[in-house]
């Protein structure tokens, strides 16, 4: 379905990334592996955000298990195997919430009849993890890179949720915490917001969902 350009507004859909803007992670558990192991704070995000360690992830090649595995390889060296496989395994199993404020103005969003697609470079646990936060319903559609075998910044995942949402890409708000993802959303000719805050989105969808 392709939805009627507004004679107004600026944008016709809204692309919203997922990590950093929706769900946020809480990595205490690992920080505190981290520092009874004497490793600097973020060591084991390092290894494991790698592009060679998490892309796979990303694109559905992998599973968790194999990640996790992938960081124990990517610790070779640095310290032993069975501390490598706990730190893995606890940045996989980070406990992890919605904020609510967001929630709350994308459904506004919806409420308004402006379609919302989330666009995200995620496993394949997304849909289940949605379900624990109550979030099923929260979008019209979902793109996920380990779905549809595309992760960001590449165009052609942009394009998969302009077409979902029935817009061009020039009339789609493009929403995320990366300022690579956010550029090449831009390149296709969305109008792009790098998220740090609330009000970074707020300022975007105000005038259009308190009417």
């Amino acid at each position: 379905m392709t939805t009627t350009p507004h004679p107004s507004r600026p944008f016709d859909a809204v692309l919203c990334d997922v990590d950093n803007v929706i769900r946020f992670y809480d990595s205490t558990p690992v920080a505190a592996l981290e520092r009874a192991a004497g490793l600097p704070e973020g060591a084991t995000a390092a290894v494991a955000f790698a592009p060679e360690v998490d892309l796979p992830l990303m694109l559905g090649e992998i599973d968790t298990r194999q990640w996790v595995e992938a960081v124990v390889d990517g610790f070779a060296g640095r310290v032993h195997e069975e501390l490598a496989r706990e730190l893995g395994a606890a940045l996989a199993a980070s406990p992890f919430r919605a904020d609510d404020e967001i929630v709350g103005l994308l459904r506004r969003a919806r409420a308004a009849r402006i379609p919302l697609v989330l666009v995200t470079n995620a496993t394949v646990e997304l849909e289940k993890d949605l379900t624990a936060m109550g979030l099923s319903d929260l979008a019209d559609h979902v793109v996920s890179s380990a779905r549809v075998g595309v992760a960001k910044p590449d165009p052609k995942i942009y394009e998969i949720a302009a077409s979902l949402a029935g817009v061009a890409p020039e009339r789609c708000l493009f929403v995320d915490d990366s300022r690579e993802n956010v550029d090449a959303a831009v390149g296709l000719g969305m109008t792009g917001v790098v998220y740090r805050q609330p009000d970074d989105l707020r300022a975007l969808l105000g005038p259009w969902i308190d009417c």
